[in-house]
């Protein structure tokens, strides 16, 4: 697993963040979490992994786009139906192997009891389920 730049994620939410809302204070009443967890993000320190989903929702991103960016990705916004459709660096549908890293560790964040073996079947059902919608590129 690549290093986490959670700088680039930290000036990606910020600016986000911006063109949403008028304060640090709103965004983080949005995502149902205190306004020094959403300066700790806005300042690239580290938070539980739970909260990375709670900005995404709040961003209007979909779930497992903060990891993403981490890592050198793009967050995927969320469409006005509920649906990730597009990347915002317009590229389209996400890529599967991308994708399939952050719901890892996404899941790993949230289940630390779950075997490698299960996160690894969530992991590839969720890649699945994508695909099938068209979320996720062939």
């Amino acid at each position: 697993m690549a290093p986490r730049d959670l700088r680039r994620l930290a000036a990606r939410v910020r600016a986000h963040r911006q063109e949403l809302y008028p304060s640090r204070l709103a965004a983080a009443t949005a995502a149902g979490i205190s306004k020094d967890t959403w300066q700790r993000v806005e300042e690239g320190e580290p938070v539980r992994g739970t909260t990375y989903a709670k900005v995404d929702s709040a961003l209007q991103w979909a779930t497992g786009s903060s990891v993403a960016v981490t890592e050198g990705g793009e967050p995927v916004l969320v469409d006005d139906a509920g649906g990730a459709r597009v990347s915002m660096s317009g590229k389209g549908p996400l890529d599967a192997d991308v994708l399939r890293q952050a719901a890892f560790d996404a899941a790993r964040a949230t289940l630390p009891t779950a075997s490698i073996g299960d996160l690894d079947a969530f992991t590839d059902e969720l890649v699945e389920v994508l695909r099938r919608s068209g979320d996720v590129a062939e």
